[in-house]
């Protein structure tokens, strides 16, 4: 079950998506919107979120994104239950070498996996970012899997 970090009024939330191994991306991200949405408060209304506990209890691994507010990197904390935290960065341009007279503008995005090692291995942690690393870059392997 994956934890999406998210803020409300009354502090931070993390909402789980549940058997999250078992939807595909397009689901996973409606899902993550409309928690999102029901964490910030109502319109009007009582100032108050509209997420139930059970709807965030539960989770094992949890993505906390600070891209979108210009963060290149940052460290994430595993709380307990949670055994992984993601961090994910925003997304930026460098120019890298292409041959040996060219230059090109790549994207990159940086990524920091916390783990608690009560739980989670750190060699396991390193082999869980090279694949996700490695499907990233390659994208249609997520397709395919």
């Amino acid at each position: 079950d994956l934890g999406s970090l998210g803020h409300s009024q009354g502090g931070l939330v993390v909402p789980v998506v549940k058997n999250v191994q078992l939807k595909g991306v397009s689901a996973i991200s409606r899902a993550v919107k409309d928690y999102a949405a029901r964490a910030r408060p109502a319109d009007g209304v009582d100032g108050k979120m509209r997420l139930s506990p059970e709807e965030m209890d539960g989770g094992t691994f949890t993505v906390s994104n600070l891209g979108m507010m210009g963060m290149d990197h940052f460290a994430a904390i595993a709380n307990p239950p949670q055994s992984c935290i993601l961090a994910v960065g925003g997304l930026r341009s460098e120019v890298v070498k292409d041959g040996p007279d060219n230059l090109k503008e790549a994207k990159f995005m940086s990524v920091t996996l916390s783990c608690d090692h009560r739980v989670v291995d750190g060699a396991v942690g390193a082999k869980w970012l090279q694949k996700f690393k490695n499907l990233l870059e390659n994208p249609l392997q997520m397709l395919l899997q």
